[in-house]
């Protein structure tokens, strides 16, 4: 099945290369599209300097952004399949054929690569860990399902979600917004153990994770992403 990887980038000139290495030994038989969000560091020019495949976002949208632009190229171009991979060399590429497999199988329309399932490799701070069980309890209030790492970018999806996801995705906290908005809409999410490791470079998108404010946020947005999926679902 036709796969494209999608890679969202900001300000990543200290791993970026090795990540498309990378790909490219573990997994030569997919593509990929580097989503550049502005970065104000030298990514944009290693990139190309390298030949890289990659798109310049106009203004800075952000990693939700920046994905839903990876989703309309992946519809654009006839992708069965859209992988969305971190930019910083958390997320391994020797599980790509793991974590696709399952939609291969149509056993699910998501599937992510979770670093909870078998708790083994990088498992991020404590604070964080607690924050992201926080995300999963309102998740599974929300929605019925319970998912344990909400926030992990490292996942797959069938081209009925990429139509989907070219029209509608959030924002804000889109890793936890994408998963209410797939249950509520019908599409099934699976999740498989992957192990990840700790960033290469650059800044993580999620500053404040240990911040009441933050997680406060995360829940008002997670419970307006359950409304207003519904209604997308009406709409349909």
């Amino acid at each position: 099945m036709k796969t494209l990887v999608i890679i969202p980038c900001y300000n990543e000139e200290d791993s970026i290369v090795n990540v498309i290495e990378n790909l490219k030994k573990n997994k030569p038989d997919v593509d990929y599209l580097i989503v550049n969000d502005c970065s104000t560091d030298s990514t944009e020019k290693i990139l190309k300097e390298n030949n890289f495949n990659y798109i310049n976002n106009p203004i800075n949208l952000g990693i939700g952004g920046g994905v839903q632009a990876g989703y309309l190229y992946a519809k654009e171009f006839g992708y069965d399949i859209a992988v969305q991979m971190d930019g910083d060399g958390q997320h391994d590429p020797k599980y790509l054929s793991k974590i696709i497999q399952p939609i291969i199988d149509k056993e699910a329309d998501m599937v992510i690569g979770s670093r909870f399932i078998e708790k083994e490799g990088f498992q991020s701070s404590f604070m964080r860990r607690f924050g992201i069980n926080i995300i999963s309890a309102f998740i599974f209030l929300l929605t019925g399902k319970k998912i344990k790492d909400t926030t992990s970018g490292f996942r797959a999806c069938n081209r009925n979600l990429i139509e989907f996801f070219s029209k509608n995705y959030a924002d804000d906290y889109p890793e936890p917004e994408a998963i209410i908005s797939c249950i509520v809409n019908g599409f099934s999410v699976k999740e498989v153990a992957v192990i990840m490791e700790e960033r290469q470079g650059g800044v993580s998108s999620i500053k404040s994770l240990k911040s009441a404010y933050y997680m406060i946020k995360v829940c008002i947005s997670l419970i307006i992403t359950r409304i207003s999926s519904t209604k997308i679902k009406g709409g349909n």
